[in-house]
């Protein structure tokens, strides 16, 4: 089951949300969201909610085995099972999202034929690994008390909303909601304001936006013209960006339904002026927890700066997929990451904002295009036609007709890449007599929202999730 399918925002949620309004006490009410996380997970994966299971089941007994240790202050025992957690923990994801890649790798060496596991990826284990270590780490690290309760944990990891779509949401954000929350008429009313966001995004412009990256990319490459290969790229960034903040919104929009305050995950990346701008922009929730929990491990016995950044950005794009573009995509921006703390920001600061805006777009641009290309040799074929090399004209005429087919979409896609719900905040904060308008707007808007999604939800073909498969 996906946010932006009918089942889900007309039969699912509504259910949800009323069996959830009826529970007469915050216990109850956790009982209730729990019950209908782990229904929405056997929708689409009944098998693998049994993992989910028993890695909630072990991650509880590590936090009462390193809990218990600390209390006791043997450090060394917290130590140990705090590295047995690890093991645990990405040794399960490495074996269902990895264990492929790394065998067809094994397998170029000469003489070497190992048989290739076929393995279904569990719907959001990266996901929710990453949710499980950021408990075990701060635990670890005594920056949060032990979770002694298993139904509330089991209600941290496997709760719907930012289950199979991130934000990476840690332990110690929501820990004292999950104990103590309530709902009020403003929440209801901001995170249905979120939810419909979130599905306009994916609905009305990601899944579109879709079909002309198809349209581009899914034919021979040689045969783009140089315009066209931008074109393609840059509808492509956009598409991910509205497909993955779309479900970021959702996940927050219904987080904020039920009492939970989940932390932004997006905001309007497209504005950056540099690529370190961009990385505290974009998919903030990955980038923080790779910053706090990767970035100052100890390489060789020490600190290493450099060493810590190489390892950030190499998990970075290994996070993304098992596959050797991703790879190159996270060590691209890395690089970039780089040259900018050597140049500092003092001196950036001083090169002119056009000339900024400039690079910035043209090296996520041109990333973007590393992320789609799975295959070299399409990718090879991109790099070359973004210049030309193919013998590719500048010009044609599928470019201008696409454009021509589409250009409300690529304007609405544009203008969406601004923040225009903040600046409506800001509106109602700055005029008071501005409330009831915007208020109003608001509510026709949310109207609009669903009813223009749901239009497109009824013969959908075309509404995945990207994400799923990271």
């Amino acid at each position: 089951m996906v946010f932006s399918s009918l089942y889900f925002l007309y039969l699912f949620l509504p259910v949800c949300l009323l069996c959830y309004g009826l529970s007469p006490s915050l216990k109850i009410k956790n009982f209730t969201l729990t019950v209908f996380s782990l229904i929405f997970y056997a929708w689409g994966e009944p098998v693998y909610i049994i993992l989910l299971l028993i890695s909630v089941l072990m991650n509880y007994l590590f936090g009462l085995g390193i809990g218990g240790f600390q209390k006791h202050e043997k450090q060394g025992g917290a130590k140990f099972i705090m590295i047995v957690s690890l093991i645990f923990n990405i040794g399960l994801l490495g074996v269902f999202k990895y264990s492929g890649f790394i065998v067809e790798n094994i397998n170029l060496i000469p003489g070497v034929s190992l048989p290739v596991p076929q393995l279904t990826l569990p719907i959001g284990i990266s996901f929710y690994t990453f949710q499980i270590l950021s408990y075990i780490i701060d635990l670890y690290w005594e920056k949060i008390d032990v979770q002694k309760n298993p139904f509330h944990l089991l209600l941290y990891i496997s709760m719907f909303p930012q289950l199979i779509a991130g934000p990476i949401v840690r332990y110690s954000t929501i820990a004292d909601e999950i104990k103590e929350r309530k709902t009020t008429l403003l929440d209801m009313s901001e995170g249905f304001t979120r939810l419909m966001i979130g599905l306009g995004k994916k609905v009305i412009l990601a899944n579109h936006l879709s079909v002309i990256v198809d349209q581009f990319f899914g034919t021979e490459g040689t045969a783009l013209s140089v315009a066209g290969t931008w074109y393609a790229v840059i509808v492509y960034a956009m598409q991910i960006y509205f497909d993955f903040s779309g479900y970021s919104d959702m996940a927050i929009g219904m987080g904020r339904m039920f009492g939970f305050h989940f932390d932004e995950n997006f905001r309007h990346p497209f504005l950056c002026k540099d690529i370190s701008e961009f990385w505290q922009r974009w998919h903030i929730s990955l980038g923080t927890f790779f910053r706090d929990y990767l970035l100052y491990v100890p390489i060789f016995g020490k600190r290493r700066k450099y060493g810590g950044l190489f390892l950030v950005w190499f998990c970075t794009g290994l996070w993304h997929g098992a596959s050797w573009n991703f790879i190159i995509w996270g060590l691209y921006f890395g690089v970039f990451i780089l040259i900018e703390q050597l140049i500092g920001k003092k001196r950036i600061k001083k090169i002119p904002l056009v000339i900024r805006h400039i690079y910035s777009k043209i090296i996520i641009f041109i990333g973007f295009g590393i992320f789609y290309f799975e295959d070299f040799g399409r990718l090879g074929e991109f790099f070359k036609n973004l210049v030309g090399l193919n013998g590719n004209a500048l010009y044609d005429n599928v470019l201008e007709l696409s454009v021509q087919n589409n250009l409300f979409l690529l304007l609405a896609a544009v203008i969406c890449c601004f923040p225009l719900y903040d600046g409506l905040q800001a509106l109602k904060r700055r005029f008071s007599g501005a409330v009831y308008v915007v208020d109003t707007f608001q509510i026709l808007c949310n109207a609009a929202l669903l009813a223009v999604s749901s239009i497109f939800l009824v013969d959908a073909t075309n509404n995945p999730f990207l994400y799923f498969r990271f």
